[in-house]
């Protein structure tokens, strides 16, 4: 099979919010090509969200691939090469890596919703790229549609004439033939030259049972063939290619990729950290003198422990996270231990639903009862004798004494909020120490950009503010800077031992409020013993907060019946030794729901 001719082929990604409908117009692209029968796509929606939580929540978490054949009314044969992206703010680095990989974009709008706050992150990224971008309004048949007022909302918020944006319901597939041509008339086909040198970008890998690690690449000159001989410019490994193909969306192999083509290659390669996504793959004997652009490295953001319930699971937990890092390498984790939950793993995620995704693939997939700690992010610690640390776990903080300045990273926030909840949300952002930057107006909703430290956003601040805003506020950040903060050290004590799992960095004017919440939630959940026992909130050696679980008591005078009082004095004097005796040498059992409970104790 011969390569494609370059002017026939259309690569482009969808990009939209949650929810916005990207991976059922996916699907209609897919039916009405004939990338897959009716029988095949029978019963099945959203093709290509292939995980079981992708399906389960409706959200789609790594960005596919798929190469579809259309016949255009001008008769000529297209290929479409199509990357349906994740819409949710964690894994907008799934999203760069597509756009990075295509010349235009569907901008995908709810008619009934609306331009919301991950629309505009997207379309900002695609529009970085240079892409040309294509309006398509979904969901138009429902009763709460106005097409035209979300058209003169995006050329408002966004910029982009929408006047000839096209009307679709990718559910009914009403429209769909629309977007087919609007592809081929509308969009840019690649540049790239056959005879060159070979030049390619490394787009994703994952790794695959049967074949080793799968690699997507976009061909950007010359032709990748099957048996050449290749080089990752980056890490600087070579290669003999086994395999070359793309999917349909099952997996089709050919014997070369041409010039703007997005197609897959295996390569014997054992470990998906030797493939990088955005390296530059090159022909091994002839290689190009420079390297593509590539992406930024996904840079964790959140950091929190991750610990087996049971202690014999350890080694599992190990192999599974091994096994999830093989196919999602924004996912780092390091071994670390803990007084109170013994041995277990530091891990960095891009969001909180990173974290949650990760969690839930490891209980679902490897069967594993975790606890996880509170979650933290990365402090910069400028120390008296001018070095400087990075810390991601309180834990590890040194002595005050040490530190001459503690940094904290803050974000640029973007909501998008009906009018009548916009008090809730500003006071919310301002409670959170935010600062706000501009308040605009898109129709009947407001758009308010906040800077929040991201110490105070990774708590509970996204659940905050769906609640206040009754579901309708959406919301998107990115990392902006780091900034002096008056951050503290604080621990809880439980019977003057301090407990490494909740210890955390707050900020001072917060401090006590969240210790006192923290102690009155661990009160609540550690059963009595038969000694009192002090749960303290301390920073440094001045506490701030304290609750005692009163003593189990035996009626030790029940016996004494009559007699002088004396005898019974004697004997409450016996049993209070006695308990002051057993509070010094006691230990207290902290049962492991008390810690999950306590870790997610709201501010």
């Amino acid at each position: 099979m011969t390569t494609v001719p370059i002017p026939n082929i259309r690569n482009f990604s969808i990009v939209a919010h949650i929810d916005h409908g990207k991976s059922t117009l996916a699907d209609r692209l897919i039916q009405m090509t004939g990338g897959l029968s009716d029988r095949e796509m029978a019963g099945k929606e959203q093709v290509l969200d292939s995980m079981d939580i992708e399906r389960e929540r409706g959200i789609t978490i790594k960005a596919q691939t798929v190469r579809l054949k259309y016949r255009a009314k001008d008769g000529k044969d297209y290929i479409f090469n199509l990357m349906d992206t994740p819409g949710h703010v964690d894994f907008a680095y799934e999203v760069s890596r597509s756009l990075a990989a295509c010349e235009g974009s569907l901008l995908v709008v709810d008619a009934s919703q609306g331009v919301e706050a991950q629309t505009l992150a997207n379309v900002y990224q695609a529009l970085d790229n240079n892409h040309e971008i294509v309006p398509v309004l979904n969901k138009v048949d429902l009763p709460a549609s106005e097409p035209e007022k979300v058209k003169q909302q995006i050329e408002d918020v966004i910029g982009i004439d929408a006047s000839d944006a096209v009307m679709i319901s990718a559910k009914t597939g009403l429209g769909v033939p629309d977007v087919l041509e609007a592809i081929v008339t509308r969009l840019l086909p690649p540049k790239g030259d056959k005879d060159a040198t070979l030049k390619a970008l490394l787009v994703d890998s994952w790794y695959d049972v049967y074949l080793g690690v799968v690699v997507l690449i976009r061909v950007v000159d010359g032709v990748m063939k099957k048996g050449q001989r290749i080089r990752m410019m980056g890490t600087g490994a070579a290669y003999d290619i086994e395999r070359v193909g793309f999917f349909t969306p099952k997996m089709q192999q050919v014997d070369e990729l041409g010039p703007g083509e997005i197609g897959f290659i295996t390569a014997a390669i054992k470990e998906v950290a030797d493939t990088r996504v955005g390296d530059t793959i090159t022909d091994d004997r002839n290689p190009v003198k420079e390297m593509l652009p590539g992406f930024k490295p996904a840079i964790p953001v959140v950091f929190c422990g991750l610990f087996p319930v049971d202690a014999d699971d350890f080694e599992t937990l190990r192999a599974a996270m091994g096994k999830l890092r093989l196919n999602d390498a924004s996912f780092s984790f390091e071994m670390e231990t803990s007084a109170a939950l013994g041995f277990g793993f530091r891990c960095g995620f891009l969001g909180l639903l990173h974290l949650e995704i990760i969690q839930e693939r490891l209980s679902r997939e490897f069967d594993l009862n975790l606890i996880a700690t509170a979650p933290s992010v990365i402090y910069k610690m400028k120390l008296t004798d001018g070095s400087e640390i990075e810390i991601h776990n309180p834990i590890d903080m040194p002595d005050v004494v040490k530190i001459a300045e503690i940094d904290e990273p803050w974000i640029e926030a973007t909501i998008l909020t009906p009018d009548e909840y916009l008090g809730s949300v500003l006071k919310l952002c301002q409670d959170r120490r935010g600062a706000q930057k501009e308040l605009t107006y898109v129709g009947s909703r407001a758009m308010v950009k906040y800077d929040l430290p991201l110490n105070e956003v990774v708590f509970d601040f996204y659940d905050r503010l769906k609640s206040v805003s009754k579901g309708y506020a959406s919301f998107d950040y990115h990392l902006t800077d780091y900034k002096p903060a008056d951050l503290v050290k604080m621990q809880i004590l439980v019977n003057g031992e301090p407990v490494d799992a909740l210890s955390m960095l707050v900020h001072r004017t917060r401090a006590e409020g969240r210790g006192r919440a923290m102690v009155e939630k661990m009160k609540e959940l550690i059963p009595p013993h038969m000694f009192q026992i002090p749960i303290q909130a301390a920073i440094g050696g001045k506490v701030v907060a304290r609750e005692t679980v009163r003593a189990l008591r035996k009626d030790v005078t029940a016996k004494c019946y009559g007699g002088d009082i004396t005898r019974k004095r004697k004997l409450l004097e016996k049993q209070k030794e006695g308990k002051k005796k057993m509070r010094q040498f006691g230990k207290v059992d902290i049962p492991q729901e008390a810690f999950i409970a306590a870790l997610k104790v709201d501010s």
